[in-house]
């Protein structure tokens, strides 16, 4: 355990399925400490995730080689925790979990440092879990009491296994303050990277408004749709896919355009030119308004969440977008309505400069100044032990 930081670390994550903002910031612990190995429930072994994981070959749970886990690896939430359970870390003197499920939940000893990158608790089984159920046509019946006491104990292991934990980092205050509010722990917040330098800044802006998204319920990509419904005269454009896409694109007006998945050339394009970005989740971090804000273009956002520390609102000096505060058709349109009012008080210069608080390099340096302090702490006491035995 001697030098500044040890040759023997693990980074374990939850799953390796998707190039998602969890994956990007996994991506930059990966380019800290590139000599580590690397953990996880399940790995497709796609090529864009080899690439993002520096073609490393992560051990793997039984679960990856259960029956259809690779499409439908969620149905075995009840096992993940004894899975995770499973891995034998005992030869690494530093493990990072990089969690937004059951990670944390690895078996660490007294020797080891254990600190976890924390995405959020996991949300379904805490503040989403009736919307989960409700999604899931879960509400009633046999079926939904046995998942609801299965999410009942994966609460009680994911508060005990918090304690397991040497030091949190989570991504935004408003994590920090669900870490608190599940854990009882205090964290220390650490900012995820956005690739900024990919999205050139462009001034002049096109006449039409953009969402880009996963398909998901609480990103409500159904209200924003349905807001454009309320001002025909406006043009809206929405770039992604997902399960509620045909529902989705089933009840648009003839002013929403659904373009499904575009590669990210297409992606930052339509981000450079649009009039402004429009947000509806209530969002752990959120990547997408941030690189909508590094191509100069201002965000209509869910006044609720972390967008509040990532976009500056009108009563900023700079201001870099504004907020709704209700997650309905009729206040999202409001906000475009108020918008129209007020943008050239929004300069894309401004947009720019905020999203540049966050880029990869800045990640970097915070987390490697935090594993590093964290270190050198746990080898003080170590020390401090060793000397009173």
């Amino acid at each position: 355990m001697k030098g500044i930081l040890p040759d023997r670390i693990a980074i374990v994550h939850d799953w390796l399925i998707t190039h998602t903002g969890a994956e990007k910031v996994l991506e930059q612990m990966l380019n800290v400490f590139p000599q580590a190995d690397l953990y996880s429930i399940v790995d497709l072994y796609t090529p864009e995730m080899r690439a993002l994981i520096q073609n490393k070959h992560a051990v793997t749970s039984f679960i990856q080689h259960l029956p259809f886990a690779r499409k439908h690896f969620r149905k075995y939430l009840f096992l993940m925790p004894l899975a995770i359970e499973q891995f034998d870390l005992s030869p690494y003197d530093l493990v990072i979990s990089s969690n937004f499920a059951v990670a944390k939940g690895i078996l660490t000893n007294p020797d080891q440092l254990h600190l976890c990158m924390c995405y959020s608790p996991i949300r379904y089984a805490w503040d989403l879990q009736n919307q989960y159920l409700k999604e899931a046509g879960l509400e009633r019946g046999l079926l939904s009491g046995l998942v609801r006491l299965m999410l009942h104990y994966i609460r009680l292991w994911d508060v005990r296994t918090s304690n397991g934990v040497d030091a949190f980092i989570a991504i935004s205050n408003f994590i920090s303050r669900r870490i608190w509010k599940i854990y009882h722990r205090d964290s220390t917040v650490i900012y995820p990277p956005v690739n900024v330098d990919y999205y050139d800044l462009k001034s002049n802006k096109e006449d039409f408004f953009l969402t880009v998204s996963r398909f998901v319920p609480y990103k409500k990509i159904n209200m924003i749709v349905d807001a454009f419904g309320l001002m025909p005269q406006k043009r809206l454009i929405v770039i992604g896919e997902g399960a509620d896409f045909e529902k989705i694109k089933a009840r648009a007006s003839s002013n929403v355009q659904l373009l499904g998945y575009q590669p990210n050339e297409a992606v930052r394009d339509y981000l450079q030119r649009a009039q402004a970005f429009i947000f509806a989740a209530e969002e752990d971090f959120g990547i997408a308004p941030l690189e909508a804000q590094a191509c100069g273009t201002p965000v209509i956002a869910f006044g609720k969440g972390a967008s509040l520390e990532t976009i500056q609102g009108l009563d900023s000096p700079m201001p870099t977008g504004l907020f709704f505060y209700e997650q309905s058709a009729v206040a999202i349109a409001a906000a475009v309505h108020q918008f129209e009012e007020v943008k050239d008080r929004i300069k894309p210069q401004a947009c720019r400069e905020n999203a540049l608080r966050f880029t990869p390099e800045k990640f970097r340096n915070h987390f490697s100044a935090f594993i590093e302090d964290k270190w050198k702490d746990y080898c003080e006491r170590m020390g401090g032990q060793a000397e009173s035995g």
